[in-house]
């Protein structure tokens, strides 16, 4: 599929939901933040729907953390997996967007939480190089989809991809409560 003309050069902010038929086990029924888009450089995201049961306190353990001790911990993409970054989330109410900051320093973020952000830990990130995210949306890999506020208040995140693809209108609601497998129906 051709993208509309009108589509912009950049997706940057945008969710990328995996498609149902996306059966790589490093993206099957995720949810990404796409961070970074453009055409020549390619594209970076995060995976916001696989937390990996720990805090930052888990991974920092001989630092003073305060407030970002407690912060939650993903599994931001196979990239990268040895580091671990931050990244801030804010709803701007006035332009109903989701705003986002990244490649944050740990005192960077500590602050961020204490302006009220919600911030989160990222252990590796999903990149994509020059053409390669295109060709995978061509490829009906992905659903791009603009983000609202139930990115950040979802209290369970394993349950974001069911969610926002069932919000996305009928035949997408019919595709979130397809079995992970569907021979076995």
């Amino acid at each position: 599929m051709k993208q509309p003309e009108n589509t912009p050069e950049t997706i940057s902010g945008s969710l990328l939901l995996a498609a149902p038929s996306l059966r790589d086990p490093n993206f099957f029924h995720t949810v990404l933040l796409l961070a970074a888009h453009n055409s020549e450089d390619g594209a970076f995201g995060y995976i916001l729907n696989r937390p990996l049961d720990k805090q930052v306190s888990d991974l920092l353990e001989d630092r003073d953390l305060g407030p970002l001790a407690d912060v939650p911990v993903f599994l931001g993409g196979p990239v990268g997996t040895n580091k671990l970054s931050f990244a801030a989330l804010d709803w701007n109410n006035k332009k109903r967007a989701l705003q986002m900051q990244t490649h944050l320093s740990t005192e960077q973020a500590i602050k961020e939480l204490k302006k009220g952000r919600i911030v989160r830990g990222f252990v590796g990130y999903s990149g994509w190089s020059e053409g390669q995210l295109e060709n995978e949306l061509e490829q009906h890999s992905w659903i791009a989809c603009k983000p609202d506020k139930s990115v950040l208040t979802l209290p369970e995140p394993g349950e974001l991809w069911t969610t926002i693809l069932a919000d996305l209108g009928p035949y997408y609601n019919l595709l979130a409560r397809m079995p992970a497998d569907p021979s076995l129906n």
